[in-house]
């Protein structure tokens, strides 16, 4: 039982580990991929194979990919390159040269949800195309020539809500029938084919569709007619984008059969100012109007039309060239949102939006204006205003006296060069606010009183020279706050003293200024730019301290943007308060390898960035306080080894990065100290193609654990003439083929005389015992031939000690004191000083016989066993009858059969029976009296007294 559960726990592992040999996790070892590095392990692995020159998708892209990204590259072909991989989600097959898809080729991919294959030359979408994308969800097929759709094509997707087959060469609208059809579709995209009419009659009207969004223009389409309910929940068509040559026919005549339609898009060029009226005369439910390059109409007055609609909440006229035209939007009161982004707009004459009163989104973003418009005065409910990219130089106390509902103002990339308190001071609902990239240079108590809502504020690259302390006094909700800039910016002791909800900051500290960020206790993230000459105080010189406060800060980003290292002395000091610090990232701020002692207080650390500096010393102490770092990157940091890693104890560590350093040789022994890394990018390192390279190549090809980056394109750059070639492609066989031969068959050797002991030792321990006896005494009659010494003694007696008793009462007043014999005894006889062994092969060579007294006792001892074995050997080598066997009790043959020499000997020998001759001792004594007077001669089958049974 015993040896079968042995067997089966045998063949389990056997199973168990051949099934790890042929079923790895990942392919790491990537030729022309990469493995997006995820720091949530849980979202799956996303491959990276765009713009690679590819020609057919490579076959060592792991199974358990969900995301594969192969756009860019020169593919024209698609057969059962993904089989295997049911995990995928998303597929980009896009700008690829692909003409043929075979069917079946998705049959595996019964995850994917999302696959683009925009910009190809498909021609035919064939019956099996898509077969097994049942949960597919989107599929872009723009910008083919597909010409020909199978009516069974689409069948398999059932669950497919967004299609797009723009930009095709589909002429038959015959074709869109299976699509319209399928359950879940939400999104049609029809722009730029061949299409001559759009016309719903052509449909058939056993079901309805769910389609909510079609787009469908292009330069042919002359007539786009709605007249069957078909398309009960359509709620969006767009018309624009198709540079059309012929103005197209609209034709729905029952107004009913457009109920549901909310947003319609339009071009100039797509339908004539008159078809365009009665569209909108019929959209009764319109609530988004988006129509550009649309000059003319315009200046014919289509807005006036348009703003009859009483739905109407949306308007877009951005892309239009609206500059020196009347706007004529007074009717357009119901707007909720307007945007007139790029529109030329030099500025929004008095009263062409000041009807809207309702108005909540007004966008006239990257235009010309050169002041905030009048009419934005009477816009009391707006609550979005962008003014970004424009000229204003000046804000008045009036611009926002009255918009009190604005949430969000950005007037950033303009020329404001002053802020006054008065023009924010009635924003009080405002909670996003973008000055940056303008003039500023002072703001005063702009934000003492008015912004208590305000949450992010960015006024970054301004020309403000210094902050006042209590600058931001009012600013109690801010939460994100952006001032870095190119210029000097100084501080007060208390700039940000009130900002006690502020998370992020994003700062620049300048030439010879001490910043204080006094105040920030809830601070999170942290960005610094350093200026020119940048130096910071410790933090214990004075009573306000500098960074030392910030005790919640998760993320600190320092960067040096000039490349004037000249770091604080005393960064130890600035980060023991930062003991909740996760991420750490340095930019050309250190001129020489950081104190082990920098982290000593960051124990939170899983994020670690060294760049642009000279690490060239850094020592593994540095890294023992920061047991979770996950991620390191110390890529530009003139590293040229790296075995510091070896003792740094970064067992959690996961990702890598020593790109752009100058390291020659890795020793691959250092990735084994880092057991969870996966992610390990040394691109752009000096290699060396030799045989010191030997063992990182053969590991950055087999392992299955971490992924080297883009390993296959590192280029060597030693020796001079392997300069330029790639290190995967250097043959290490070259490094070991001389002696792996002879280790191999070395090894082999060993493991087979190894088990061949083992198994022998195992089964004949008793044979290899007896042999090394017979070896020893062996030896011994060799040398007792050459001394030819005459016998000391009649017999040796070999018995246990548990037997004495019995050889000195019984045996010896007979044999010694009765017959005279002279016996040898090892406990009287033997020499002292001489070792066991010795003691006992003299004693049986320098008597004429031995005589074996055994028991079970005897035949449990190991010294009586060596005896009878050397009596033995004895016996066969002379050829002499020298061996009597004497036994004291009745053993069964199944305790006696193991000894198998006794086993022979009893078969041959002389022996006799203590037990049997109880009632006649003076027999017994006489019958081994006569033994010991035979002579040489052997005697076989001699029987003394009747023989035991032996098995």
């Amino acid at each position: 039982m015993a040896a079968s559960e042995t067997w089966s726990s045998h063949f389990i592992l056997s199973l168990f580990c051949l099934l790890l040999h042929i079923n790895p996790s990942l392919a790491y070892s990537l030729k022309n991929c990469t493995i997006l590095y995820q720091e949530n392990q849980s979202a799956g692995v996303s491959v990276e194979c765009a713009n690679r020159k590819l020609v057919i998708v490579p076959d060592d892209i792991p199974k358990e990919a969900v995301s594969i990204e192969l756009g860019g590259n020169r593919l024209q072909k698609i057969k059962d390159d993904f089989r295997g991989m049911f995990r995928l989600r998303y597929l980009s097959l896009a700008k690829n040269g692909i003409t043929r898809v075979d069917d079946g080729s998705f049959i595996d991919l019964v995850s994917l949800k999302t696959l683009i294959m925009t910009h190809n030359e498909l021609i035919n979408l064939t019956r099996n195309m898509f077969l097994g994308l049942s949960n597919i969800t989107m599929l872009d097929l723009s910008h083919n020539s597909i010409a020909f759709i199978h009516c069974s094509a689409f069948l398999p997707l059932t669950n497919l809500q967004i299609l797009d087959l723009a930009h095709n060469g589909l002429q038959d609208i015959a074709y869109i029938q299976p699509i319209i059809q399928l359950p879940q579709i939400q999104m049609l995209n029809l722009r730029c084919n061949q299409f001559s009419s759009f016309e719903t009659k052509r449909f058939l009207l056993n079901e309805s569709s769910s389609l909510e969004q079609l787009i469908i223009s292009s330069n042919r389409l002359k007539k786009f007619s709605i007249t069957t309910p078909i398309f009960p929940h359509l709620q969006m068509i767009d018309l624009s984008g198709g540079l059309a040559t012929i103005k197209l026919k609209w034709d729905i005549p029952d107004k009913m059969l457009l109920a549901e339609i909310t947003q319609l898009y339009v071009d100039e060029d797509v339908i004539s100012f008159k078809g365009m009226q009665n569209v909108l005369q019929n959209l009764i439910s319109l609530t988004h109007l988006r129509i550009h390059l649309v000059h003319n109409w315009i200046r014919n007055g289509l807005l006036s039309t348009a703003c009859k609609i009483q739905s109407l909440r949306r308007l877009d006229l951005f892309y239009n060239n609206l500059n020196n035209l009347t706007l004529k939007l007074a009717p357009c009161s119901q707007l909720r949102e307007l945007y007139l982004q790029q529109t030329c707009l030099n500025e929004l004459p008095k009263g062409s939006i000041k009807s809207m009163q309702m108005l909540q989104v007004l966008n006239v973003s990257e235009n010309k204006l050169t002041r905030v418009s009048y009419d934005i005065r009477s816009l009391a409910f707006l609550k979005i205003l962008h003014l970004d990219n424009n000229y204003i130089s000046n804000l008045n106390c009036e611009d926002f006296e009255n918009t009190t509902h604005l949430t969000e103002l950005k007037l950033n990339t303009n020329q404001i060069s002053n802020l006054d308190r008065c023009v924010l001071e009635h924003l009080t609902e405002l909670k996003y606010l973008d000055l940056s990239y303008n003039n500023l240079k002072k703001f005063g108590d702009t934000f003492k009183l008015a912004l208590h809502k305000l949450e992010f504020l960015d006024m970054s690259e301004n020309d403000i020279d210094e902050l006042f302390a209590n600058t931001f006094d009012g600013l109690q909700s801010l939460k994100h706050l952006k001032i870095a800039s190119d210029n000097t910016l100084l501080m007060g002791n208390e700039t940000f003293i009130e900002l006690r909800n502020l998370e992020d900051l994003n700062i620049s500290f300048s030439y010879g200024h001490n910043p204080e960020l006094q105040g920030l206790q809830h601070l999170e993230n942290l960005t610094v730019y350093l200026g020119k000459g940048f130096s910071l105080k410790t933090p214990y010189q004075n009573k306000y301290g500098t960074l030392n406060n910030l005790n919640l800060l998760k993320t600190l980003t320092v960067i040096n943007s000039l490349y004037n290292i000249n770091f604080l002395k005393n960064y130890v000091k600035m980060l023991e308060a930062m003991r909740y610090l996760e991420t750490f990232k340095a930019v050309n701020v250190y001129e020489q390898a950081l104190d082990v002692d920098t982290f000593q207080f960051n124990t939170q650390l899983n994020s670690l960035t060294l760049t642009g500096s000279d690490m060239t010393d850094l020592k593994p102490e540095l890294f023992r306080p920061i047991r979770n770092l996950q991620i390191l990157d110390l890529s530009g940091s003139m590293l040229k080894y790296v075995n510091f890693l070896m003792q740094a104890n970064l067992s959690a560590l996961r990702y890598l990065k020593l790109a752009h350093n100058e390291i020659i040789v890795i020793d691959e022994v250092v990735f084994s100290s880092l057991p969870s890394l996966t992610f390990l990018d040394l691109s752009n390192n000096p290699f060396a193609c030799d045989c010191s390279n030997a063992g990182f190549i053969e590991w950055a090809k087999n392992n299955k654990q971490t992924q080297v980056v883009n390993t296959h394109q590192y280029v060597c750059s030693f020796p001079a003439d392997k300069r330029g070639t790639l290190l995967l492609d250097f043959h290490i066989e070259s490094c070991w083929e001389d002696v792996s031969f002879i280790f191999f068959i070395s090894s082999t050797c060993l493991v087979l005389l190894t088990l061949l002991t083992c198994l022998v030792g195992h089964f004949k321990r008793d044979h290899l015992v007896y042999t090394f006896q017979l070896f020893l005494a062996f030896l011994y009659d060799t040398r007792r031939r050459k001394k030819i010494d005459p016998h000391q003694f009649d017999a040796f007696v070999s018995y246990s000690t548990h037997d004495e008793d019995w050889v000195y009462k019984e045996m010896l007043p007979v044999l010694e004191g009765e017959q005279g014999w002279r016996l040898c005894l090892h406990h009287r006889d033997f020499q002292p000083g001489k070792s066991i062994i010795e003691n006992i092969a003299d004693a049986i060579y320098g008597s004429r016989k031995t005589i074996c007294v055994i028991s079970r006792r005897y035949l449990q001892s190991e010294w009586c066993s060596n005896e009878i074995q050397m009596a033995s050997f004895r016996l066969f080598d002379e050829q002499k009858d020298v061996l009597i066997l004497l036994f004291l009790e009745e053993i069964p043959p199944h305790h006696l059969s193991p000894y198998y020499r006794m086993r022979k000997l009893l078969k041959k020998r002389t022996y006799l029976s203590w037990p049997k001759a109880a009632q006649h001792p003076g027999v017994f004594w006489q019958n081994v009296q006569r033994a010991l007077q035979t002579g040489d001669a052997l005697i076989e089958n001699t029987d003394l007294l009747p023989r035991p049974t032996v098995c």
